[in-house]
């Protein structure tokens, strides 16, 4: 085989070694186009006005430059307080009840393409992490930073696996369409995006069961957290004390 064929691949262990080694993503990626568009015969100047077009190019890109400031200032002025204080006013409202409604809407809408609907940075972060966090307090009291950022990894879990498989049934979607495209010019002209988006359901059903498993299990998890937590305080407390006398 010609080694020039290859070159093109030579962004895949870019990204590999960069994500292993724990680099920014956004650098990673960069540096991965910039590998392939030079090993490629492009010239940084191509590369520079390819990477500017499709900046500018990308809608998803603009709406969340957007969204960004205004949730800043939704959370300057008391988002996240507002939804824990409002989350702690139902009774039967836990983190893992929270994450299970939020995982169904979340695949549901994912789905039917709304995908702008919900993200790590318009919902995540400024309304279903806070109530998470508000269910659990609500129940268990005040909560330490481990616990805190473990409620938190579920939440941004759930979007993240919500949307992935969820997509995939998407007809319009671009992954769709691009196996779609990429078997027919390989003479494989028979599997339409309507099949693709079929065969996706049953994964997007092992996804949403597997993870409801997951999540029933996320209440007693935070209990055994907490009350691990509070016999590690109530331990130190004598030690404390006598230090502070000392």
């Amino acid at each position: 085989m010609d080694g020039s064929l290859l070159l093109p691949l030579i962004g895949i262990p870019v990204v590999v070694l960069g994500f292993a080694l724990r680099f920014n993503p956004l650098l990673v990626v960069t540096a991965a186009g910039l590998a392939t568009g030079l090993a490629t015969g492009m010239s940084l100047t191509g590369l520079l006005e390819t990477f500017g077009e499709k900046f500018f190019n990308s809608r998803q890109l603009a709406t969340l430059i957007l969204i960004l400031p205004v949730i800043g200032l939704l959370e300057r002025y008391g988002l996240k307080e507002r939804a824990q204080s409002w989350i702690a006013g139902i009774r039967k409202a836990t983190s893992a009840r929270i994450l299970m409604l939020y995982f169904v809407l979340r695949q549901g809408t994912a789905m039917l393409g709304l995908l702008s609907l919900g993200g790590h940075a318009q919902t995540v972060r400024p309304l279903i992490a806070p109530m998470t966090e508000g269910a659990a307090v609500h129940r268990h009291g005040d909560l330490p930073k481990h616990i805190r950022d473990k409620i938190r990894a579920h939440a941004a879990a759930c979007d993240n696996v919500a949307v992935f498989f969820g997509e995939d049934i998407f007809l319009a979607f671009g992954a769709v369409l691009l196996m779609s495209a990429f078997l027919q010019e390989n003479g494989i002209t028979q599997v339409e995006p309507l099949y693709i988006g079929l065969w996706g359901i049953p994964t997007a059903l092992c996804a949403l069961l597997i993870h409801m498993g997951r999540l029933l299990r996320l209440d007693a998890s935070i209990a055994r957290d907490v009350a691990a937590w509070q016999a590690g305080e109530q331990a130190r407390a004598p030690e404390q004390a006598v230090l502070e006398r000392a």
